[in-house]
């Protein structure tokens, strides 16, 4: 098959360097704003941004203007009932990961979701109990108020039951973690949540699922285990289920694996078919009505001892003040819990936002769940975000807007208000075997490990150390082992990272790794070096040692050699030890000065050269007198390619411009190319230039860099001939003149062929 001929193109063009280019192109002045005129700005109120205020503070105004009754009510009713029946069963499952009586889950199924509606800028999701955080409020509430012992000392438990007492626990952490959803958001500090990457985020939500499991087990056997919190508590847990194991409840053991049998095939039919299906089928909802219908009517709590929900009190209870006390006891839990909360359901509204073409405000989010959990605390309700499996519920359904979560908002209001007896005969190892189900997404990710190792094994190692850490140490350290795994990668990638040297593609103007490629053009004396990150304090020693690496010498060094031999030629010549010849050769009558003749101190060694006084100029590369010896130099001309360089910080400064020094010291020309103008604008600001550093080295472009390099040393060009070589011929654009040919080596028919 014959090859399409590639398209070309040709630029004819005057050769820049960035003086040069600045000189002929005048730029556009553009005013940047300091931080003053950000406040100013920030604090200007007029109508227009007033009415653009509060259309920001409430969304409800800006989609209700455009609702398309006809169109879309009928879907958000249909979507509405199904999520709320979904979100009763949810309610009260995640309840017990909470460790609180199971009826409080309708609560914070309800009052989150009212407030959602007002200010939430999702359209999708389905606000309300998310069993991380469940678990998270679980560990906090058994720490302060354990199965086994007394309670924390904390001022307004006197009087209250162990119930109470958690109850008060749960809605004061919530409360707190809502003044900081809303502090984050008011401060438009949304950005945080990008700090949480999908690999964290993915180990993290894996690690929780691991430690719902390990809780619900306990349901799921019908045994009596108190609740662990703090590092290692799923071992501890494990343990005492082990122990016990022999006391399983046969009836809550059969129960529990025909619901998840039975929910985990309908699941998959659901998802083999939902091309097919109008509605998923609301297969928890059907067998836990079936379930309860079967307890109460077998009277599995007397005969079978088995625990069931029991007495959900019908209606709502007054509102009540956060315990402050609580605050201090649980700040370092409660801004884990603001962060994952806000950061799950932050991931998945834009994941529907994408797919349905509407754009979410994450700053908004933050205000929206901050007074989201704030109201529900003052109501006794706990912390609350967004079930995956619940919003794809709300979506799938056809729900187009939050009036569909407002209606299943109603559902469990009815529930609450009228209908929870009917949930009392339920099991709640049905309620543990639902939860344990619907566990199946989160634990699959598991499979993401041989993925990342294989693609990227810095990620892969965040994975495995975060969920190890979380699973381990708890949900609230293993977040800030894995934060800290994941900020020590980056700067791992940044502090060390790749470089490498240069080379012109045979008759184009592209440059690229000398490894990579067999038909590259290198001229003699030059070197092209290329660091791909920012260069910063934890770095530039780095950068540093890669470009002597890359040159092959050490030019302070060289720079003290050449100083040291300096002084010892001054010294032979005002000894008459050393003549001149005819020719300009030197010449010596003595025998070879050692090194340690020499009594000069480091400093001045590392001063430029100075030949003012000396009759000639020493070719360094030539041979010296007095068998003094000297390091030589075959690089005449370095470019360093900045084009991947994106900021540079005065420690980065100081040590660029000690190597620049150095190399320019022992004759070495350097250029800098593709250098972003805000860095050269730094580098002016900071007294960057100086006679010897001087802001004509740099260019605009790589080759106009070497175009440069090309004309003022032909020599470059030239390769000494070492065996029988095929010459051939290449084109570079001259900087006037059009083209001008230049004559480059080519492989010797008799070099073996080298890839490195």
């Amino acid at each position: 098959m014959m090859r399409a001929k590639a398209k070309q193109y040709a630029v004819t063009r005057p050769l820049y360097s960035e003086e040069s280019f600045a000189e002929e192109h005048e730029r556009v002045y553009r005013h940047r704003k300091t931080i003053l005129d950000h406040v100013k700005q920030y604090f200007t109120c007029n109508s227009k941004r007033a009415k653009n205020t509060v259309l920001s503070l409430l969304p409800v105004i800006g989609w209700m203007r455009v609702y398309r009754v006809k169109e879309w009510l009928l879907s958000d009713i249909v979507s509405g009932v199904s999520t709320g029946l979904v979100a009763v069963l949810q309610g009260l499952a995640y309840c017990l990961l909470a460790s609180l009586p199971p009826w409080y889950g309708l609560f914070s199924a309800f009052f989150p979701v009212v407030i959602y509606f007002f200010l939430g800028t999702s359209r999708h999701i389905s606000v309300g109990p998310f069993p991380v955080l469940c678990l998270m409020i679980g560990s906090v509430v058994t720490r302060l108020v354990p199965d086994e012992g007394p309670p924390v000392n904390i001022t307004g438990f006197e009087g209250l039951t162990r119930d109470e007492q958690r109850v008060v626990v749960a809605s004061s952490v919530t409360f707190l973690a809502g003044i900081m959803q809303l502090a984050m958001g008011i401060f438009q500090v949304g950005f945080v949540v990008m700090y949480l990457s999908d690999t964290l985020v993915s180990s993290f939500s894996t690690a929780a699922a691991v430690h719902i499991l390990v809780s619900q087990l306990k349901f799921v056997l019908g045994l009596v285990v108190p609740g662990i919190s703090g590092p290692l508590s799923i071992i501890y847990t494990l343990d005492k289920i082990f122990v016990q194991i022999t006391s399983t409840n046969i009836c809550d053991l059969v129960m529990s694996i025909i619901i998840m049998t039975v929910v985990f095939i309908v699941k998959e039919i659901n998802d083999t078919y939902k091309a097919k299906l109008p509605v998923p089928i609301p297969i928890e909802v059907i067998t836990t009505v079936i379930a309860c219908g079967i307890s109460y009517a077998f009277d599995f709590k007397t005969k079978f001892k088995v625990d069931v929900v029991g007495h959900i009190p019908l209606g709502y209870e007054t509102p009540v003040a956060p315990n402050t006390q609580i605050f201090q006891e649980t700040a370092v839990e409660a801004f884990p819990m603001a962060i994952v909360g806000f950061a799950v359901a932050f991931s998945v509204a834009k994941v529907y936002s994408i797919k349905h073409d509407y754009t979410i405000d994450g700053n908004q989010e933050l205000i929206a769940f901050g007074v989201s959990n704030i109201f529900g605390a003052s109501f006794k309700s706990f912390a609350a975000s967004t079930a995956l499996s619940r919003s794809a519920v709300q979506e799938s359904t056809g729900g187009k807007t939050q009036v569909s979560g407002l209606l299943s908002a109603l559902i469990v209001m009815v529930v609450t208000l009228s209908l929870g007896f009917l949930l009392e005969p339920l099991p709640k190892s049905v309620l543990g075997a639902v939860v344990m189900v619907n566990l199946k997404g989160m634990l699959m990710q598991f499979r993401d490990v041989p993925y990342l190792w294989r693609r990227d094994k810095p990620d892969c190692v965040v994975w495995v150390v975060t969920c190890v850490a979380a699973i381990l140490l708890g949900l609230d350290l293993g977040l800030a082992v894995g934060l800290g795994v994941e900020l020590f990668t980056v700067v791992f990638r940044t502090q060390f990272p790749r470089c490498s040297v240069l080379a012109n593609i045979r008759g184009t103007e592209l440059y690229k790794d000398r490894k990579d490629y067999i038909n590259i053009f290198e001229p003699e004396g030059v070197k092209i070096f290329r660091i791909s990150s920012p260069i910063f304090f934890a770095n530039i020693e780095f950068f540093r040692g890669k470009l002597v690496e890359a040159i092959g010498f050490n030019p302070l060094r060289v720079l003290r050699k050449r100083n040291k031999a300096l002084r010892m030629i001054r010294k032979l010549l005002k000894k008459g030890d050393l003549q001149l010849t005819s020719k300009g050769y030197l010449n010596t009558s003595c025998g070879p000065i050692t090194e340690s003749e020499d009594e000069m101190n480091v400093e001045e060694l590392d001063q430029p050269i100075d030949f003012k006084d000396l009759p000639i100029r020493i070719n360094w590369n030539a041979e010296l007198p007095a068998n003094i010896c000297v390091p030589t130099v075959e690089l005449h001309s370095l470019i360093l390619d900045f084009s991947a360089v994106s900021f540079l910080d005065i420690s980065a400064l100081k040590g660029l411009k000690t190597a620049l020094k150095e190399l320019i010291r022992v004759e070495v020309e350097v250029y800098i190319v593709a250098c972003d103008m805000h860095i050269l604008e730094k580098l002016h600001q900071c007294s960057f230039f100086d006679d010897e550093v001087q802001p004509s080295m740099f260019f605009l472009t790589l080759h106009d860099a070497m175009l440069h390099i090309l004309e003022t040393h032909p020599e470059a060009t030239e390769k000494k001939s070492q065996c029988e070589k095929v010459l051939t011929t290449v084109t570079f654009p001259h900087p006037i003149n059009g083209w001008n040919s230049v004559r480059i080596r080519d492989k010797t028919a008799s070099e073996p062929e080298t890839k490195f």
